[in-house]
C-alpha cells in the first residue's frame, strides 16, 4: 500500500487529519501525518487523545527547514486581519501575516499539492484584493491555484457552513471541485436523545422564543442573531466558537450537546471530546468540517498518488486552467 505525507499546519483538533485518514482509507493509501502544529494547548490535547501526536506550537517561531518533506500541505489559517496586505507586492505582502508561514513552508519543501481553508469572507475583504494577493503569491511558489466557496451543507452535513478552499497543485492538471452530495444527513441522526438538564433554556428564554417564532419543521435548530431575529431550518447554521450561549437551540428549547456539535462539523462518535462544554464548543466552531474538506480530498488523492488511476484527472494543460 502507498504511503502519502502530509503535514497538518493551525491543526485544531483536527478535521483535515480526520478527512485525510478516512479518504485514504477508502483508497487503500496509507496516511501519514509528518509533522502538526497550532498554538491552542486545548486543541493540542484533543488532536494527541485521537491522533496519539502531541502537535508542535506556534508555527512562526519554526524553522521551515525543520519541517519533513511531504506530498500534501493542509492548513485551515486563521483568520485574523490581513491589514498588511495591500501593497501588491505577491508574497512579499504576506509577511507579518500567518499566511506567510505557509507561504515560507511552501517555498522550502515544495510538495504536491495543498489544501487551504479560510471563511468565506475572505473573497470579498479588501475589495477582493487580499485573495487576489494570497492567489498570486501561491502561484509565484510555482502552483496551480484555483479556489471556491462550499457549504457544508452540499456535503452531507446538516450545518450551514460556507468557507472558501484553496487548492493548488504543481503539475497540469484538470482539477474540479467535487459536486454537491446532498442530501444532507438529517437531524434525527445528529441529535442525541435523553440530553442532560444542564443543556436547556430558562423559563423565560423558552417563553420569549416561543413567543417570537414559530418553526414550519417538526425537528429544527433555531438560529438568533445579532439583531434578535429568530429563524428556524431542518440543519444548523454554522457553529462559531464567540457567540451567544444561546446562539442555536434544538426546538428553541436547548443548547447542542457537545457531541452533537461535533456530529455537525463531521467527527465520528468515536472521536474522543476530552474537553468541557464551553471549550468544545470553541473547538467545534473553529474546526473544519469533515465531509467537505474530505470530498475535496478524494478529488486531489489521484494526482498525488503514484498508485491511483490518473486517467480521470491529468490531461494536457490548457490555458482554460493556467495558473
Amino acid at each position: 500500500m502507498e504511503e502519502i505525507k502530509f503535514i497538518d499546519l493551525f491543526c485544531g483538533i483536527g478535521g483535515f487529519r480526520q478527512a485525510m485518514d478516512e479518504a485514504c482509507r477508502e483508497n487503500n493509501l496509507i496516511p501519514n501525518c509528518v509533522f502538526s502544529s497550532d498554538i491552542d494547548i486545548a486543541c493540542r490535547f484533543s488532536y494527541e487523545e485521537n491522533f496519539g501526536e502531541f502537535p508542535s506550537g506556534d508555527i512562526t517561531k519554526i524553522d521551515q527547514k525543520e519541517i519533513p518533506d511531504h506530498d500534501i500541505l493542509f492548513a485551515g489559517f486563521p483568520c485574523q486581519p490581513f491589514s498588511i496586505i495591500g501593497q501588491r507586492k505577491g508574497f512579499e505582502d504576506t509577511r507579518g501575516t500567518l499566511f506567510f508561514d505557509i507561504a515560507r513552508i511552501l517555498e522550502e519543501k515544495q510538495p504536491k499539492a495543498f489544501v487551504l481553508e479560510n471563511v468565506k469572507q475572505l473573497v470579498g475583504h479588501n475589495k477582493g484584493q487580499t485573495l487576489k494577493i494570497i492567489i498570486n503569491s501561491l502561484k509565484e511558489l510555482g502552483y496551480y491555484v484555483q479556489y471556491a466557496v462550499l457549504n457544508a451543507l452540499d456535503y452531507g452535513l446538516p450545518q450551514k457552513r460556507e468557507r472558501v478552499i484553496i487548492v493548488g497543485h504543481k503539475q497540469p492538471v484538470i482539477f474540479s471541485f467535487p459536486a454537491p452530495e446532498r442530501p444532507f444527513k438529517p437531524l434525527s441522526e445528529i441529535l442525541e436523545k435523553n440530553v442532560d438538564d444542564k443543556h436547556y433554556v430558562s423559563d423565560y428564554i423558552l417563553e420569549k422564543r416561543k413567543n417570537k417564532h414559530k418553526s414550519a419543521y417538526k425537528l429544527s435548530i433555531w438560529h438568533e442573531n445579532k439583531s434578535g431575529n429568530i429563524c428556524s431550518y431542518p440543519y444548523s447554521c454554522a457553529l462559531r466558537s464567540g457567540t451567544s450561549y444561546n446562539y442555536l437551540l434544538v426546538n428553541g428549547e436547548r443548547r447542542l450537546t457537545s457531541r452533537e456539535m461535533f456530529r455537525l462539523q463531521g467527527f465520528p462518535d468515536t472521536y474522543k471530546i476530552v474537553v468541557n462544554d464551553s471549550q468544545a464548543r470553541k473547538q467545534a466552531g473553529n474546526a473544519v468540517p469533515v465531509n467537505l474538506v474530505k470530498a475535496v480530498i478524494l478529488k486531489l488523492l489521484p494526482y498525488v498518488s503514484n498508485t491511483m488511476d490518473k486517467t480521470s484527472v491529468i490531461q494536457e494543460y490548457s490555458l482554460e486552467f493556467g495558473k
